[in-house]
C-alpha cells in the first residue's frame, strides 16, 4: 500500500521540479543577452547545463545506489534552487555562468534517482507504468513551466528565475517531509562489498544496444526541438504563439499516454513491442512532418511523433532496470548520461543540417528511427540467446 501512495507523491515531485525548470526556459535567452551574451555565448551557456549533466548523471545514480534515493533527490532539488536564485541576482554574464554549472552538476541528481525510485517501488509487472508517470510528470512540467515564466517575465525579467527557486524549495520541503526514503539499508551497496563498480557497470552485454538507442532518440528530438520552429515558420507561415500552441498540444497528448496508457500497452504488449512501435510511430512522424503545410497538420503530425517518441524513454528505463544486474540508479544516471549527449549534439547537429536543408533534420530524424529499430531487434535477439542459454 505504501509503493502505491508514494507513486503520485513522485510524479507531484517530478511535475515541480520541471515546472521549475521549465520557468526560465523562454526567459534565460533574453535575460543573458541583456547581461551582453552573445549569440555563441547563449549556445554555451544552454550547452554547459546539458554537459555537466552527461558528466555527473551516472556519478550521482551511483551515490544513491550507495547511500539511498531520498538524500540524493534532496541533493539534486537544492542545487537547482540555488541555482535559479543565482541567476536571479546575476549582474554579470559569468555569474549565470557559474549557476548553469553549479545547477547541471547538482541537478544531474533528480532524473536517474527519481527513476530509480520508480523502480524500486514498482514491480517488473508495473515498472513501465511507474516509468511513464515520470515521463508524463517531465512532460507536463514542460508545459506549464515555460507559460509561468512567459507571463512573469513581463513584470520582471528576473522574477521568474526567483519563483522558479521558491518552487524548488517548496518540492526540497515536500521530498524532506512526505517522501519515505525506498532503499531500506540492507539493500544499499557499500564499497566493501561492490568495490569494482563503476559509472560503466550497467553498459555490458545486449544492454549497450539500448542506451546507443537512447542516444539516438535523444539526438534526433534535439534536432527538431532546435529547428522545427523555424521549419514551420518557412512551410506554414506559423508564429511563436501557434507553435506554442503546437507543442502544448503534443505535451498534453504525450502525457495522457504516459501517464495512463503505458501501464496498459506493457501489461498486454510488454515493453518490447512498445518500443518497436514508439521507434516505428517516430520514424513515420518525422516523415509527416514533412508534408507541413497549415497549422492543422502541424499539430496533427507532430503530436504522431510525439507520442512514438514519448513512450520510449520511460520503456527503455524500465526494460534497463529488469534486465541489469547492477543497481537501478547505477543504470538510470548512465542513461541519462547519454540522453544528455543526444541533446548536447542535437542542436549544432540539426542547425548544421537544416542550413543545408530545411527538411534534413528530420530526414536524418527518419533514418535516425529506423536505425535504432534495427539496432533494436539485434537486442532482442540477443537478449533471447542470452535467456535460452542460462536457462
Amino acid at each position: 500500500m505504501e509503493n502505491k501512495r508514494a507513486l503520485p507523491i513522485l510524479f507531484l515531485v517530478m511535475f515541480l521540479v520541471m515546472v521549475g525548470f521549465g520557468i526560465i526556459i523562454p526567459v534565460l535567452p533574453f535575460y543573458a543577452e541583456e547581461l551582453g551574451a552573445s549569440p555563441a555565448e547563449l549556445g554555451l551557456l544552454m550547452a554547459v547545463y546539458s554537459f555537466m549533466q552527461l558528466l555527473f548523471s551516472p556519478v550521482w545514480g551511483k551515490i544513491s545506489d550507495k547511500i539511498g534515493r531520498k538524500p540524493v533527490m534532496l541533493i539534486g532539488i537544492a542545487g537547482l534552487s540555488i541555482s535559479f536564485f543565482l541567476m536571479a541576482i546575476a549582474n554579470h554574464l559569468w555569474m549565470l555562468f557559474f549557476a548553469r554549472i553549479i545547477g547541471g552538476l547538482l541537478s544531474a541528481a533528480n532524473m536517474p534517482t527519481t527513476m530509480a525510485y520508480a523502480a524500486d517501488i514498482t514491480t517488473p509487472e508495473n515498472r513501465s507504468k511507474g516509468m511513464g508517470m515520470i515521463g508524463a510528470a517531465v512532460g507536463l512540467g514542460f508545459i506549464f513551466g515555460p507559460a509561468i515564466g512567459g507571463v512573469f517575465s513581463d513584470i520582471r525579467l528576473n522574477l521568474p528565475f526567483t519563483i522558479a527557486g521558491s518552487v524548488s524549495i517548496f518540492t526540497f520541503l515536500l521530498v524532506l517531509f512526505v517522501l519515505k526514503e525506498s532503499k531500506p539499508k540492507e539493500e544499499r551497496n557499500t564499497e566493501k562489498n561492490t568495490p569494482a563498480l563503476s559509472r560503466w557497470a550497467a553498459f555490458r552485454g545486449a544492454n549497450t544496444i539500448l542506451f546507443i538507442l537512447q542516444f539516438f532518440v535523444s539526438l534526433s528530438l534535439a534536432g527538431l526541438e532546435a529547428t522545427y520552429a523555424y521549419f514551420v515558420a518557412d512551410k506554414a507561415g506559423l508564429g511563436t504563439r501557434e507553435i506554442g500552441y503546437i507543442f502544448m498540444i503534443m505535451g498534453l497528448a504525450g502525457a495522457v499516454v504516459q501517464g495512463g496508457l503505458i501501464g496498459l500497452l506493457s501489461k498486454k504488449f510488454g515493453d518490447e513491442r512498445i518500443i518497436q512501435g514508439g521507434l516505428l510511430v517516430s520514424a513515420i512522424g518525422f516523415g509527416l512532418i514533412l508534408l507541413t503545410n497549415n497549422f492543422t497538420s502541424a499539430a496533427v503530425y507532430l503530436t504522431i511523433f510525439g507520442l512514438g517518441n514519448g513512450v520510449i524513454r520511460p520503456t527503455v528505463s524500465a526494460l534497463l532496470t529488469k534486465t541489469s544486474t547492477v543497481g537501478h540508479g547505477s543504470v538510470t544516471g548512465l542513461l541519462s548520461s547519454f540522453d544528455s549527449l543526444g541533446r548536447i549534439i542535437g542542436p549544432p547537429l540539426g542547425g548544421m543540417l537544416f542550413a543545408i536543408g530545411i527538411g534534413l533534420p528530420y530526414i536524418t530524424g527518419l533514418l535516425l528511427s529506423i536505425i535504432a529499430f534495427i539496432l533494436f531487434q539485434i537486442f532482442r535477439y540477443r537478449n533471447h540467446e542470452f535467456n535460452n542459454h542460462r536457462a
